[in-house]
């Protein structure tokens, strides 16, 4: 495990572009594994910064989302697919068909999963996996569980993680309460994790999930087991984990 301590959000973010445009540039057909929600939308901004520069090219690469709302059609201004275009897709060459999310307006769960695995596998192992940390510790959509969930599942979401989400709908009630996430096995076994932390109310579950017991309860705690685990996490956020 390594931890990189920065300053704030716009470092965090700054490092993490820099990550993923030397992956990128150093393997043009790299699988990157995307994540949805405020934490990555920095780093996506460096991306698409980079790309207009000329730095980069995404046109050989395939990315791979984490999850997906159940029930959202992709045209729902709400759906991943509509956040992943307008906060990264839209604004840079990949390719439309390597861009892949899971689908939420198909309600055969196990369809579905068994799809979204079967892609993974093919086209897999992920490159680089951006993960958020969520407030009781989810990563994708794994919530906290009595064991963990290592393929494509159906996830009824934490009432903490809904409350966490409401902010981006008109109310609580439209938020969507079950979704499609990725499982636990394609995150580790990607070849690099990255793991983006800010903000002082993300100080203790982030010390839970990297110093404390590796348990379901905690999702995250497993990435301890990760092989090459990096933590970009800012000073509000590493508060308590630098106590230790």
């Amino acid at each position: 495990m390594q931890v990189i301590p920065v300053s704030n959000y716009d470092e965090m973010s700054a490092r993490a572009t820099e990550i993923l445009v030397e992956q990128v540039i150093s393997k043009p057909q790299s699988l990157l594994g995307l994540a949805t929600g405020s934490t990555p939308i920095g780093t996506y901004n460096g991306m698409i910064a980079a790309y207009r520069a000329g730095r980069v090219s995404f046109a050989a690469c395939q990315s791979v989302n984490l999850d997906e709302y159940l029930g959202l059609d992709h045209t729902d201004a709400q759906s991943y697919v509509t956040f992943m275009r307008e906060n990264l897709f839209d604004h840079i060459d990949m390719k439309r068909e390597n861009q892949h999310i899971p689908n939420g307006k198909n309600l055969d769960d196990a369809a579905e999963c068994a799809r979204y695995d079967k892609l993974l596998t093919d086209l897999g192992p992920i490159d680089v996996q951006i993960l958020g940390l969520g407030h009781n510790g989810h990563i994708a959509f794994n919530e906290p569980a009595d064991h963990f969930v290592p393929g494509t599942h159906k996830v009824e979401l934490d009432e903490s993680t809904i409350d966490a989400n409401q902010r981006f709908f008109d109310s609580q009630d439209d938020v969507p309460r079950a979704a499609y996430s990725m499982g636990l096995a394609p995150i580790m076994q990607a070849s690099c994790v990255l793991l983006l932390v800010s903000g002082e109310a993300k100080a203790d579950i982030l010390h839970r999930s990297l110093t404390g017991a590796i348990t379901p309860q905690v999702p995250a705690s497993i990435l301890q087991l990760h092989q090459n685990l990096i933590v970009i996490a800012d000073d509000a956020a590493r508060q308590v984990l630098d106590r230790v």
